[in-house]
């Protein structure tokens, strides 16, 4: 008998949003009563943030997105960003889990000097970035890149890493085996703009790394600090750190990448952006 024929739908619907979108795929092979719901907007209504309409209406572009269903819109955001708030802000889900992803731009970052053209310099880079406009470091002694985003724009009860998004030119200059210091921290909505609370938390990081000797990668890095890595689409990235978001209405996350112990000077930095993803589970 196939019994789950017998299931009525809103109970195999209940059942398939208990599992992952992943799963729910795939249970469209186990009868074609799986299959009707694992493609019903209802199911796919559940696995989208409960925001997402929200969130669609602040996006830039007319119409933002294109589909004509929910699982379209889905895999949709799970493979491509929207750029919203004006196209400092871009939105994209985890295409495993769903959970909410964000990258601020480097307009929407606070960068020591970053109107200063001698210091740095605004470029458009169409074919590479998802945003109109990056920042480019020109000459600087003191490095230091803030930025915070409110914590009721993430997902509730997820852990976050949040990545500095950068390139380093072919012309750069003090960057190479230069520790940085990055910090990450979600603070109450009492805390003011200079509250920044670089403490036990913060960790080191490299933008530019080459190995000295026959030392293996992963023992350089466990040894002295964080690695760059590189991205599917071309940009590096580093961690800067991880946070626990609680669900709060009230709180904020701030981010920082920060040299200034050295005070050498430095240049050929190219910043896209911060980005704020799920910490994958091992």
């Amino acid at each position: 008998m196939d019994y789950f024929s017998t299931l009525p739908e809103g109970c195999i619907s209940d059942i398939l949003s208990r599992t992952s979108p992943r799963d729910a795929c795939r249970s469209s092979a186990i009868s074609k009563e799986f299959k009707s719901v694992a493609d019903s907007d209802a199911l796919w209504d559940r696995f989208l943030p409960s925001d997402h309409r929200e969130i669609l209406s602040r996006a830039v572009a007319e119409p933002p997105v294109v589909f004509s269903t929910k699982k379209q819109l889905y895999f949709r955001l799970a493979h491509s960003h929207i750029l919203i708030d004006g196209g400092n802000l871009s939105f994209a889900l985890d295409k495993e889990s769903g959970k909410k992803c964000y990258m601020l731009g480097a307009r929407a970052l606070s960068i020591i000097w970053g109107s200063s053209p001698q210091y740095w310099t605004w470029m458009s880079l169409p074919d590479q970035s998802r945003f109109s406009e990056v920042a480019t470091l020109r000459d600087v002694c003191w490095l230091d890149i803030r930025g915070k985003l409110e914590t009721h724009f993430l997902s509730p009860k997820t852990t976050y890493i949040a990545y500095l998004v950068f390139k380093v030119a072919g012309n750069e200059n003090g960057l190479e085996n230069l520790p940085a210091k990055a910090w990450v921290g979600v603070v109450g909505e009492r805390a003011g703009d200079d509250d920044w609370d670089e403490d036990e938390t913060t960790s080191s990081v490299y933008l530019k790394f080459r190995p000295r000797g026959r030392v293996s990668r992963a023992a350089q890095e466990a040894h002295n600090g964080v690695l760059p890595q590189e991205r599917e689409d071309g940009w590096m990235e580093v961690e800067l750190g991880e946070f626990f978001n609680d669900g709060g209405e009230k709180g904020e996350v701030r981010m920082r990448l920060m040299e200034t112990k050295r005070l050498n000077w430095k240049s050929g930095l190219i910043v896209e952006g911060i980005e704020l993803r799920p910490k994958v589970s091992t």
